[in-house]
């Protein structure tokens, strides 16, 4: 039986954050497929991580700069190992490597971690971004990672394009996998919620996520006074996981800015909003907002920056601005014009068909994993930058580890 070890960063919360739902997508595949499961993460439990033995995938408690996890590895014996992004690589792949060294790697990338900070950096210095931001310590550590894996997940294919264009990661090196929607969970427009029967605002995002606060921020400041100049009877809803007192104290009852924090149930609040606006300054990957905005029919204003992978070549299911007054004008003629209204939400059904169907591309994942399983040692020849990065990782990270670990030591 092939058996699966998912090294996660933190246990996954789909009413939390897109991440959550992403592993859970993916977790999905793997069961399909007939994998034993395990999930194995240092960090601490909440109240709304996922019970993902309800799943019958096992849950393992470990400790990341411990010799236990090394005696896990040997008994558990993944023939496949899946780290949940490059952080959990650069801890625990030395490990992985040198006690399953025939054991296939799959790095979730998530989104491009040092991509997402280089744009947050262009916004903070307040100049238009330009590739030469790309190049940093991050970029050096995270394409380290995807260099030392078998395989790298890629959300979005324009992050794909970053890799092979300014650091010539090979393609072979890299699997387009975005968001998987099973065929039940497609809806039709028919089941939407219509024009008449909606109202006011909302905006969503975790707020521990450096991009989400920010745009909460724009809004606030510059986008929605605009919008409330003209639309006097309209509210902006703000929700989000793990709203702290600088997100709450935002909330302004007559301008209506009201802060209503965690959603019970994102998509319901999604539905029976008019307008979802996301004018996300920065970030990277694929917008979970957005999605659930398509899943549930509801036009969204959003920037170049927000729907970056979402619609390939389809017109997007809103729309697209960048600067205040923009995103303002857009949204109040989104709001008040049926007609467009109803466009933008018939875009959305053929979007969720076109570019997130399961079928359309766990059949083609499969044929990936095959082909690497194959022949193994030929894949690794092909790529042979990512053992010398080994090499070196062993230098580095594992001597650093192991001094944590025997600094640890009761003595």
């Amino acid at each position: 039986m092939k058996k699966l070890l998912i090294l996660g960063m933190v246990w996954p919360e789909p009413s939390s954050s897109a991440a959550g739902s992403r592993m859970l997508q993916l977790i999905d595949v793997f069961l399909d497929w007939g994998f034993e499961i395990s999930f194995a993460c240092a960090a601490q439990k909440t109240s709304h991580s996922e019970a993902l033995e309800r799943q019958k995938v096992k849950e393992v408690a470990i400790q990341i700069n411990h010799k236990s996890f090394d005696e896990f590895l040997k008994a558990f014996e993944p023939t496949h190992v899946l780290f949940d992004r490059f952080i959990m690589e650069e801890q625990l792949g030395w490990r992985v490597h040198q006690i399953c060294p025939h054991t296939i790697t799959i790095l979730d990338t998530e989104d491009l971690h040092f991509l997402r900070k280089a744009r947050h950096e262009a916004v903070k210095q307040n100049i238009n971004f330009k590739p030469n931001l790309l190049f940093t310590e991050s970029a050096k550590r995270e394409i380290a990672s995807i260099l030392r894996c078998d395989v790298s997940l890629m959300i979005s294919e324009a992050e794909m394009h970053i890799l092979q264009r300014h650091f010539d990661v090979k393609p072979s090196q890299l699997f387009y996998l975005p968001f998987l929607l099973s065929e039940s969970k497609i809806p039709n427009s028919a089941s939407f919620n219509s024009f008449s029967s909606r109202s006011h605002f909302v905006s969503i995002g975790n707020f521990l996520h450096a991009p989400n606060w920010d745009q909460v921020l724009f809004l606030k400041e510059q986008i929605w006074p605009l919008i409330k100049q003209e639309l006097p009877e309209a509210e902006l809803h703000i929700y989000g996981a793990y709203a702290k007192q600088k997100v709450k104290q935002l909330n302004n009852e007559k301008q209506g800015f009201l802060v209503k924090g965690r959603a019970k149930n994102a998509l319901e609040v999604i539905q029976n909003a008019k307008v979802l606006l996301a004018p996300l300054r920065f970030g990277a990957g694929l917008k979970g907002k957005l999605l659930d905005a398509l899943l549930t029919g509801t036009p969204s204003v959003t920037t170049s920056i927000g729907v970056e992978g979402m619609p390939g070549d389809l017109p997007w299911a809103g729309e697209i601005a960048n600067t205040p007054k923009e995103i303002a004008k857009q949204a109040i003629l989104l709001y008040t014009l049926e007609k467009r209204w109803n466009k933008a939400q018939r875009n959305a059904v053929e979007i969720l068909k076109k570019r997130f169907s399961k079928d359309s591309f766990t059949n083609l994942f499969e044929g990936k994993l095959h082909q690497i399983e194959s022949d193994l040692t030929k894949h690794r020849q092909q790529h042979f930058y990512g053992q010398i990065l080994h090499q070196n990782q062993l230098q580095s990270t594992k001597y650093m580890s192991l001094w944590i670990e025997e600094k640890n030591k009761p003595h």
